[in-house]
């Protein structure tokens, strides 16, 4: 292959187009390990695979091929037949650690992956592919079944915990009294928060359901005389006052009416000088980077009707519409950020 200076330029190769079809071989093994608990059993020490494997109730056939897949990426490691787990899977990966954030892989298993064999469907049509397909509404779906409920809910703690903490050590608390997590789930970022910050009260505000998940989560955190929950549903209940609200992963969900809804409510429900912080993951303006977040924009084609992922930008100027005075965006950790609006 010539270049325009008719020097020779080397034959491009395949690989990095074939690593990438084919890396749902990876995160299947991957999700497969959640599933099986290899982490968590490795979790008190390494383990032989002749120790391993029946513990985990794996066949001889597929055993060791599975446990060295995941030493070769990197999820494990192996010294003298031995297995254990690689510090951040131990940190991150074990079900009795506190930091485990295993729930958003072990919906993503049984969930998301069997949907996202739909996409090309989905791109074609503009319907969801969930439970919802046929039919219904996904949250109506998952809220309604009572154990799928809390695999759920466990997921959006891990997805949701690493920018809790950050919100937690970067928003400037001691500046408020009370706060209130809007879509709040298993209660993630108000015990984050409360944890941090020993002045603050607060509480969580989601569908009825979510109270007795939210009420335990927050007592085994030892916080259930400074958090509380609020029964309700943001479109058609009240909002509660607070000095500041939090919406984390929950605008993406709804289309851009319902947005900009969602806003106006907030913006009512706060105080003179209040804030309401949005995080998601926020795109970057130039929709070029932040890959994460528009694979998580179509995801939400897969998951909603009408939902979808945006722009710092986008969300700043929704909130300047729904009469904020100002708006800033602030990198969280990995691909989510926080939008920052003051009334």
């Amino acid at each position: 292959m010539q270049d325009a200076q008719g020097g020779t330029n080397p034959q491009p190769g395949p690989e990095r187009l074939l690593q990438l079809g084919m890396a749902f071989w990876a995160s299947k093994a991957l999700l497969s390990a959640v599933e099986l608990g290899v982490f968590t059993q490795l979790a008190t020490g390494p383990r032989q695979a002749e120790d391993l494997a029946p513990a985990l109730e794996l066949h001889p056939r597929g055993a060791l091929d599975f446990l060295d897949t995941l030493v070769a990426l990197k999820l494990l490691t192996r010294e003298d037949g031995r297995y254990a787990n690689a510090v951040d899977a131990d940190f991150f990966l074990d079900r009795n650690k506190p930091s485990y954030v295993g729930g958003l892989l072990e919906m993503a298993n049984s969930r998301l992956y069997p949907f996202w064999g739909s996409l090309t469907e989905a791109l074609r049509t503009g319907l969801p592919q969930n439970e919802a397909k046929h039919g219904g509404n996904v949250f109506e779906a998952l809220y309604s079944d009572p154990a799928r409920l809390r695999v759920f809910l466990h997921a959006m703690s891990g997805v949701s915990m690493g920018a809790a903490q950050a919100i937690a050590r970067q928003f400037p608390w001691r500046e408020h009294r009370t706060f209130v997590d809007l879509g709040a789930a298993q209660g993630a970022l108000p015990v984050q928060v409360a944890l941090a910050h020993p002045h603050l009260t607060g509480g969580g505000f989601d569908l009825p359901v979510v109270g007795p998940v939210f009420d335990d989560y927050v007592a085994a955190n030892g916080l259930h005389d400074r958090l509380r929950f609020h029964p309700g549903d943001f479109f058609t209940d009240p909002i509660p006052s607070a000095d500041v609200l939090v919406m984390g992963h929950i605008l993406h969900d709804w289309n851009l009416e319902q947005k900009r809804e969602l806003l106006a409510r907030c913006h009512a429900a706060l105080p003179p000088g209040g804030c309401l912080i949005v995080y998601d993951a926020i795109i970057d303006d130039e929709r070029r980077q932040n890959a994460f977040g528009l694979l998580m924009s179509l995801n939400m084609l897969i998951e909603t009707p009408g939902g979808f992922d945006y722009t710092g930008a986008q969300c700043c100027a929704w909130m300047k519409d729904a009469g904020f005075a100002t708006a800033r965006v602030e990198p969280l950790v990995g691909a989510d950020s926080m939008v920052i609006a003051t009334k």
